[in-house]
């Protein structure tokens, strides 16, 4: 399959004159694709079909990719599909009756990562609640947590040496993620200058994140936050918790990640509707986030 896409990307450059960045982001489009269909057991592109397709674009939109990003994820398919046929390397084409998809819910927002950087940079380091904030908000792009995870991330969670966090996902399920460089620095900055202020004896606990008053800060607690900062940065869209994780899932795949590497960081159960995922080496899922994190 590769060598068929060797051979498309070719002919996108040289017959059709497009950019290198944009045959570049054909080319991770259909590797996405090649990555899921491995996950289903599929080797030979006789044997995809309109099914396999139609869930891995629904796939993409569980993952937090926004409008825009599937409606290139679907055209690349399509004309992918269309270059096999009239060039007789496949049987029949899956993309044939593959209409846009037609996504009953709403697609989740997503920032660009100018609009995510913009945020970042607003929290008054100089207090101890701005510090706070600082390292709340690049821990949640960093790692691409859900809120309840975020708030429930204790200092024994924390193996910054190791460069990983690890956080209590649905069901209580334990996973391991990546924490870039960025956020590695200002959680430290956090523990040393901050939090040390904030801690109270009888209310805190072991937990990373606490509140003016010394508790663990609490799920509306950090919507207001990021409200507020997105209010702040004059960003009009609707901006929560999860628009950091869906961001976060975006800016990873956009940028060439491995859609497994991105789905073991998420903590999703299913890369698709039928296949049960399994867990892959976290290594790798560590060189994923480093090469392909804005912030990595």
């Amino acid at each position: 399959m590769i060598e068929f896409l060797n051979e498309y990307i070719s002919h996108l450059s040289l017959e059709k004159n497009l950019s290198d960045n944009t045959a570049s982001a054909y080319r991770n489009d259909i590797k996405q694709l090649f990555t899921f269909l491995e996950e289903n057991n599929i080797s030979d592109l006789n044997d995809i079909t309109f099914t396999h397709l139609k869930n891995f674009i629904f796939l993409l939109s569980d993952l937090g990719l926004s409008s825009k990003s599937i409606a290139r994820y679907f055209s690349s398919l399509k004309g992918f599909f269309k270059y096999l046929s009239s060039n007789n390397y496949i049987q029949n084409n899956p993309t044939a009756k593959l209409e846009h998809p037609k996504i009953t819910r709403k697609l989740p927002s997503v920032l660009s990562i100018e609009e995510v950087n913009k945020i970042l940079e607003l929290p008054d380091i100089e207090t101890k609640l701005g510090l706070r904030d600082k390292a709340l908000l690049e821990t949640a792009y960093a790692c691409g947590t859900r809120v309840s995870e975020l708030i429930n991330i204790k200092i024994s969670d924390l193996y910054l040496q190791e460069e990983i966090v690890r956080v209590f996902g649905k069901g209580s399920k334990e996973r391991v993620i990546p924490i870039g460089s960025s956020a590695q620095f200002w959680i430290k900055e956090y523990l040393t200058k901050s939090r040390i202020l904030l801690e109270k004896r009888l209310t805190s606990g072991n937990y990373l994140f606490l509140n003016f008053r010394g508790s663990k800060l609490s799920r509306m607690g950090v919507w207001k936050l990021f409200k507020y900062y997105a209010t702040a940065a004059e960003i009009t869209t609707d901006v929560h918790p999860h628009t950091f994780r869906h961001s976060f899932a975006t800016h990873l795949l956009e940028g060439g990640a491995d859609l497994r590497a991105v789905q073991e960081m998420l903590g999703h159960v299913d890369i698709s509707t039928t296949q049960i995922y399994t867990h892959i080496d976290i290594d790798f899922v560590k060189e994923e986030h480093r090469q392909y994190h804005p912030r990595g």
